[in-house]
């Protein structure tokens, strides 16, 4: 199908028309993860129904928890994922001061570096230096194996791998280098799947699957889009959720510095992605323009058959949803996992779902028409690059 051909969707939300498929695309980015639950929950109150789920890290964890539950339970479910998450620093009233808030912060995140995270990991009694190499103690701060237990409390693996909502989680082949999705079409995936998408190292050991050991995605690329867009089949409507923006105002202190630093190694270029998405999109629209004033005789040219091949596409509309920052939070956002910072993450994505339905109206338009376009409706002035 190419772009601008007038399509009828077959399903409807409360705010939009769906197509024939609708993708969540999750960022890695640790504690940060919970605004991606907010955002899950959100699109479940809007009557979104969500027929891929693709992840990175964190990301793969909130996925997996979405395709391996119904939808009357996955709310509940993050819940009480995220609940145990952050069940080690609960809340307490604090005076509303930013300068309280950082130090509270940053108190939080040394916390987890020392007991670590209840559900996910714990840390080694020794030092990986007095620890025998080759062995998961030497090439690891913690260890992770608590997190298998809690995802296989959460998720059902049967209807995870054979259910309607298909699964891609990103990981990194530590000898090779190699970057790979596994993917429910393609591989059976169980907790040693979405472990591995979330070892990062040197903090988390390597997991290992049929052999061979495996990193965190996020060490080549921190955003499972790219992956999503190659194997698209059919008009795609993708709900991109980003932990870390690409764009920010400029540092000011060693935090500002430290907390940008990791903003640009994460961000993975998203919005650069969908910019280059978009412009090869109008590339082809104007190759089948251009096709179409050809005269009959060259119709059946080879180079014209192919080139109508390669310009031919089905049409996506790409909706960024991006959390920003807080001036308390630095470079230490993505291991701060307090249950007052989560609720606020979890609260933050719920708000941007609502206002991205708010303003609507032209990702609806967009779906109908058959066109393709790129959104962030969540800030008063967004770039909309569309065909």
């Amino acid at each position: 199908m190419a772009d601008s051909e007038t399509i009828t969707p077959k399903r409807r939300s409360k705010a939009l028309p769906l197509p024939e498929c609708v993708a969540l695309v999750l960022q890695g980015g640790g504690a940060l993860g919970s605004y991606q639950a907010g955002v899950i929950e959100g699109l479940a109150a809007s009557e979104i129904e969500i027929d891929w789920v693709a992840g990175i890290s964190i990301g793969a964890i909130n996925a997996a928890i979405v395709a391996g539950n119904p939808p009357a339970l996955r709310v509940q479910r993050l819940n009480t994922f995220w609940d145990l998450m952050t069940s080690a620093l609960p809340s307490f009233p604090l005076f509303p001061n930013d300068h309280i808030r950082e130090f509270v912060h940053e108190w939080s995140a040394g916390f987890v570096l020392a007991a670590g995270v209840p559900g996910f990991f714990n840390p080694r009694f020794l030092s990986p230096m007095f620890a025998v190499p080759g062995t998961p103690e030497a090439i690891s701060f913690y260890d992770s194996a608590p997190l298998e237990k809690t995802l296989n409390d959460l998720i059902d693996w049967d209807l995870l791998n054979n259910g309607p909502v298909r699964l891609s989680v990103g990981a990194v082949d530590v000898e090779s280098g190699n970057f790979n999705y596994f993917d429910t079409t393609e591989t059976r995936i169980d907790a040693r799947h979405i472990m591995a998408s979330g070892a990062l190292p040197p903090g988390l050991p390597p997991i290992e699957i049929d052999g061979r050991l495996w990193w965190d995605g996020g060490l080549v690329s921190n955003t499972p889009l790219t992956h999503v867009l190659d194997h698209q089949q059919g008009p795609l409507l993708a709900f991109q959720i980003d932990l870390f923006a690409a764009a920010t105002e400029r540092p000011r202190t060693i935090m500002d510095v430290m907390a940008r630093e990791k903003e640009i190694r994460f961000s993975s270029r998203t919005r650069q992605v969908s910019d280059q998405v978009m412009r090869i999109r109008r590339d082809r629209e104007l190759a089948r323009r251009v096709l179409a004033k050809l005269p009959p005789e060259l119709h059946d040219d080879p180079d014209v058959i192919a080139l109508k091949a390669q310009s031919n596409e089905d049409p996506v509309n790409l909706v960024h949803l991006i959390y920003r920052a807080n001036a308390w939070e630095g470079g230490s956002r993505d291991f701060e996992f307090s249950a007052r910072t989560m609720r606020e993450h979890w609260e933050a994505g719920q708000a941007a779902v609502a206002e991205t339905m708010a303003n609507a109206e032209l990702v609806a338009e967009n779906i109908e028409t058959g066109r393709s376009a790129a959104f962030d409706l969540t800030v008063k002035h967004p770039t909309l690059p569309t065909l």
